[in-house]
């Protein structure tokens, strides 16, 4: 059966954002939940969020701090080559996010020194999913990048929805999540998940400090909670990291078995997953049809997958390599990759992505959990105007502006003659003061 949506943009130009595949949500009743959340924990503390712990994820809880020695026994019991995996992981995301850490500088124009210092955010929250796919390597990514930028305090909020060996609920979050954490030396691990740690995080209680900027991925749910806590601007956020999402562009190249493997991979993750490949190739549909019916039949998820690609799978048919190109930038994927021939060429062509995977050898997985560049990324088209997680996210830039009398005097009338433009004296008023104070 046809699980791709055949969206056929040949022949049309015109700005396609409005018709490409997103998932269909209930924006208000969603908000709604989000609001009684926040509401509960602003007013109620640590009393709301065990009563919406029990609630959401059916664990009663009384201390909500993850004592140390839960974390030590979490990295006790971590398998030697898992262990491994993350120390690597580690490396690999501090090596690429110390380099795309700015760098601090100043210089001289018309007698002026000016610049820009960076400093780190006084404390940072860190949320990690651990519903449906508990991600440690979440926890790599939203930490490492923080420890870099110099942030004073870390604290992590992942729900307690961590099992023991024959599948029962022990009350505590992902072992390890938790082992991932104690590595990395985290301050604080609050077993909290959903709408209701990010508003802990952000409004603060008696077991989780008040939070200058929380990040990281998370459901409909949480990301719409960072949104409004943001626009109350209680906290700041990395962008919206809400439902993930893969574009491939591809073209003659592409091995359908690869593209197939992609579309399902992301859609693993959640129902509301959009998986789109843009192609000008429409020979290229049947035999991905095919490798993705020959996939589903060994894969462990297939509720899910096929969900999110009976809902958002889409094939969207363009004229050309060129059309292609416009039509990914439209859409902004979170995850891009390209499999065609010159890809680095056509990657570089495509301004808007939150990391952009170049050529058929780099599938998303890789960076998800292992590369070096960041999983948490901006999602549903909002890639257009903001970028992934990097250290510069928990770095505040702050310009600075150092002048004496001579270089005062010699840009006081151009200060002065905006003034008078702007009809604010008191702007022309402290020039004045400074130079010629019996004015």
């Amino acid at each position: 059966m046809a699980r791709l949506t055949v969206l056929d943009l040949r022949g049309d130009r015109s700005d396609p954002r409005e018709r490409l595949p997103r998932p269909r949500i209930d924006l208000a009743v969603a908000r709604d939940g989000v609001d009684r959340s926040l509401a509960a924990v602003r007013d109620r503390g640590d009393d709301a969020l065990r009563e919406l712990t029990a609630t959401f994820d059916q664990v009663d809880i009384d201390d909500l701090i993850v004592p140390d020695e839960v974390l030590e026994d979490a990295v006790a019991h971590l398998d030697p080559d898992l262990r491994g995996v993350l120390e690597r992981s580690i490396d690999r995301v501090r090596w690429f996010h110390e380099r795309a850490k700015p760098e601090p500088w100043e210089d001289e124009h018309d007698g002026l020194k000016m610049g820009v210092w960076f400093n780190p955010i006084q404390r940072a929250g860190v949320y990690v999913p651990g519903g449906v796919s508990p991600l440690p390597s979440t926890v790599i990514m939203t930490v490492v990048p923080a420890q870099i930028a110099g942030v004073e305090e870390i604290v992590l909020c992942t729900p307690p929805t961590g099992t023991d060996a024959d599948g029962n609920r022990t009350g505590w979050p992902n072992t390890t999540i938790l082992a991932t954490a104690k590595l990395l030396g985290v301050d604080r691990v609050v077993r909290v998940g959903g709408a209701q740690a990010i508003a802990a995080m952000a409004y603060g209680t008696d077991s989780v400090p008040v939070c200058d900027k929380v990040v990281g991925p998370g459901n409909l749910y949480v990301a719409l909670a960072k949104q409004q806590l943001a626009a109350e601007g209680r906290i700041g956020i990395e962008g919206y990291a809400g439902p993930t999402e893969v574009a491939i562009v591809a073209d003659h190249t592409a091995d359908p078995a690869y593209l197939a493997a992609d579309l399902i991979g992301q859609a693993e993750h959640d129902e509301l997953v959009t998986s789109l490949l843009i192609t000008a190739n429409e020979e290229l549909i049947a035999p991905v049809e095919a490798a993705i019916e020959d996939q589903l039949t060994r894969t462990k998820h297939l509720k899910r997958i096929t969900t999110a690609l009976d809902g958002q799978g889409t094939v969207a048919l363009v004229d050309d390599i060129d059309h292609a190109i416009e039509v990914a930038e439209a859409f902004g994927a979170e995850h891009l990759e390209v499999h065609t021939d010159d890809a680095r060429k056509v990657a570089e062509s495509i301004r808007y992505a939150g990391t952009t995977f170049v050529g058929p050898h780099a599938p998303v997985s890789i960076g998800d959990y292992a590369a070096g560049p960041n999983h948490t990324l901006p999602t549903s088209g909002t890639a257009r105007f903001n970028g992934g997680l990097t250290t510069s996210s928990f770095l505040v830039a702050v310009n600075f502006l150092e002048c004496d009398e001579d270089a005062l005097r010699g840009i006081a009338d151009d200060v002065n003659r905006f003034a008078d433009a702007e009809d604010l004296p008191a702007h022309r008023a402290a020039v004045e003061v400074r130079l010629d104070p019996d004015a």
